[in-house]
């Protein structure tokens, strides 16, 4: 079985942390994850959630003003 996953990854800490306080919020499925070993960001921690999720997600965070540092589509 393959699949893919979104992973945000954040500058700082408290970035990812007020994206899982804001998905909660939203109804966003997701959790908090280690960044993966493939790539190289930031705090170290990572959003992780459905690909289909992508737009309203980083709308939601935009609103918000929450930043983010880059996005990855994962396959696995």
């Amino acid at each position: 079985m393959t699949g893919s996953v979104l992973v945000v990854t954040f500058h700082t800490t408290s970035e990812a942390m007020a994206t899982e306080f804001l998905s909660k919020e939203k109804g966003f499925a997701g959790r908090l994850i280690p960044v993966p070993r493939q790539l190289s960001a930031g705090c170290g921690i990572a959003w992780k959630t459905a690909v289909d999720l992508q737009d309203p997600l980083l709308k939601a965070l935009e609103k918000e003003g929450i930043e983010w540092d880059e996005t990855h589509v994962i396959k696995f």
